[in-house]
């Protein structure tokens, strides 16, 4: 067994099965509201939790909020459901790690009423270690679960400075713990991680999607949001 795996079915209760949320049906409700047009609509929140990326720094201390990822879901879900009224609230913090994150989850985060919760905290969490990570996204998950909150986890966007496709090191580590924790959880998965390793696979130098060493550009962005808007299909024609 890996070390993950292992760690992994420590920290986690029995009765959770090693299955990802199915994206086809997994935000169904939400996308039904999300279709409905006035006087049958409703305001759907999403919150977006995290650390830097998702609070918009780019080059720090430029916070350019406007081409960060939660701004362009928040675009391009109003492109996609033009009647529906949308909140998106990002409750991310610069230099955050899950632990941080976990512990003023029910007082600012749960009383925004989120339909939908975005985690993306792995950068900031190798400070942490696996064990503390783990336990401090589990508490987060579990909280949302328990009021029908729906979930997205986000795996880590680059560092420049790390070994990211070796497996010892601690971005690629915390990035396969975040897979194996929404499995788990049953939970909705972006893979930032993956998608950044394809886009340079394909011919993009990574320096293209940085701003700075830890922390996209608008392209970048970009990148992460086009994962997101993959949970959200578009509504079928009449």
């Amino acid at each position: 067994m890996k070390p993950i795996t292992l760690l992994l079915s420590l920290l986690l209760p029995l009765h959770l099965t090693a299955q990802l949320a199915d994206k086809t049906h997994y935000l169904k409700t939400v996308t039904t509201s999300l279709e409905s047009q006035w006087p049958n609509n409703r305001t759907i929140h999403l919150v977006c939790h995290g650390h830097s990326v998702p609070a918009g720094y780019f080059k720090t201390p430029v916070v350019d909020s406007l081409k960060a990822y939660p701004h362009l879901v928040h675009a391009g879900l109003k492109e996609r459901f033009p009647h529906a009224v949308i909140n998106v609230i990002v409750t991310a913090i610069g230099g955050e790690n899950a632990q941080q994150g976990a512990r003023r989850f029910d007082a600012e985060v749960l009383p925004h009423r989120p339909d939908i919760l975005l985690i993306d905290y792995a950068l900031n969490d190798r400070g942490l270690g696996l064990k503390q990570a783990a336990s401090a996204w589990s508490e987060m998950i579990e909280a949302a679960k328990a009021q029908g909150i729906k979930v997205i986890l986000l795996t880590p966007t680059p560092d420049t400075r790390s070994r990211w496709e070796h497996p010892e090191d601690p971005l690629f580590q915390h990035a396969d713990q975040i897979r194996h924790l929404a499995a788990a959880h049953e939970v909705g998965l972006v893979d930032s991680f993956q998608r950044f390793q394809e886009a340079v696979a394909s011919g993009t130098p990574l320096e293209e999607l940085m701003s700075q060493t830890n922390h996209p550009n608008h392209q970048g962005h970009q990148l992460v949001a086009q994962g997101i808007l993959e949970w959200f299909p578009a509504p079928t024609k009449p």
